[in-house]
């Protein structure tokens, strides 16, 4: 048997671009595209319209309002136990897979406070009270709560419930676009008027073997730690053992085994890669364990504390922010040429138009970062 392919980070990151839809702006409907991408990082509401914008030719981010009011797509915390916009019949398909995930992760940062707490009760609890349908913030919801156990308090057992016990949804008004508001909360299986998959029964876990075939379609090639740094799941490896006959295999240049679907997109390393401005938290950064492909090791900070990055040549190579005035301004981290500013600077007026709709004041690029 030869010894598996060897892809660098060039190849590598080609290959992220084409499959993250910013090598070409894909034209695609935009829930075909929330789907293909596993959803988006959603704690910042207005982020995924900018990750869409980026994304899809000729994107109207009404198109993705109408989703979210439509009940085709929703706001929840999924993932890394951060709130997510997904498909509904992703959030259906695969909220139980996620639930040990959530609570273990929830536990982690409020384990003394609800120390002695029976979670069953406390989940049984929270959906007595969001049984009415009534939409409810966290707040709200652990004032409640906090009657029957006051002494972990209220912050404890509202993101307990809301975030991991209780399946919920964060309602429009939040998440449209240009709109303000607040977190209202009501049950998923509410919401929709569906129920949630049932956790697999047999141990066979067709969601896990689905998650990492979607996983690859719009992240591969990639590890088995790259996937788990994307959804938060341990206990992925049965489902890879199960798909590895119909996976390829290569290698990076550390020697890691990277997986990958046989016929994805696998662009050539010299392939050109367009400017693109990323949001904040943006998966095509944090769905790895491994950011090489796209981020500078010196750089991996600004993906976890929230940073809007604009790629050059396929990497991160700036940061951006959105003035009052509506100007977008751009801080390299190093210096550019003057071709790669002069296309941060087109792509950086695109934006700055797509969001002021049209009244913009254009895009201002300073002197690289020291």
């Amino acid at each position: 048997m030869s010894a598996p392919t060897v892809l660098g980070p060039r190849a590598l990151n080609r290959a992220t671009l084409a499959r993250q839809l910013l090598l070409d702006r894909a034209g695609v409907p935009v829930l075909d595209a929330v789907a293909h991408l596993g959803g988006l990082q959603a704690q910042e509401p207005q982020e995924p319209f900018v990750g869409l914008w980026s994304r899809l030719r000729a994107f109207d981010p009404a198109e993705l309002s109408d989703l979210l009011t439509g009940r085709r797509v929703v706001r929840t915390h999924l993932m890394r136990r951060t709130v997510h916009l997904v498909t509904a019949d992703d959030a259906l398909a695969w909220r139980a897979r996620h639930a040990v995930m959530l609570r273990q992760r929830v536990l982690g940062t409020y384990r003394r406070e609800l120390a002695g707490v029976d979670l069953d009760e406390l989940a049984a609890a929270g959906r007595a009270v969001m049984a009415d349908g009534v939409p409810r913030s966290m707040t709200e919801l652990a004032r409640v709560l906090a009657e029957r156990w006051p002494e972990p308090g209220p912050r404890a057992l509202g993101e307990m419930v809301i975030a991991a016990l209780v399946p919920m949804v964060q309602l429009p008004p939040r998440g449209l676009w240009r709109t303000r508001a607040g977190v209202r909360n009501v049950m998923l299986s509410a919401w929709l008027g569906r129920d949630i998959d049932p956790p697999d029964p047999d141990g066979s876990d067709p969601v896990g073997r689905a998650l990492v075939r979607r996983y690859l379609a719009a992240f591969g090639p990639a590890a088995s730690a790259d996937l788990r740094a994307w959804c938060g799941l341990a206990g992925l490896p049965a489902a890879v053992a199960a798909l590895r006959e119909e996976l390829v295999a290569f290698r990076d240049e550390r020697g890691r085994e990277l997986l990958d679907l046989p016929e994805a997109p696998r662009p050539d390393p010299g392939t050109p890669a367009p400017v693109r401005f990323l949001p904040a938290f943006d998966n095509a950064v944090l769905g790895y364990h491994d950011r090489g492909r796209i981020i500078d090791d010196a750089h991996r900070g600004l993906s976890v504390a929230g940073e809007r990055v604009v790629l050059v040549d396929g990497r991160v190579a700036a940061t951006w922010t959105v003035g009052k005035d509506g100007t977008v301004a751009v801080t390299p981290l190093h210096g550019l040429s003057r071709t790669d500013r002069t296309a941060v600077a087109g792509e950086g007026e695109a934006l700055a138009a797509f969001l002021s709709e049209g009244d913009s004041r254009g895009v201002r690029i300073a002197e690289a970062a020291r």
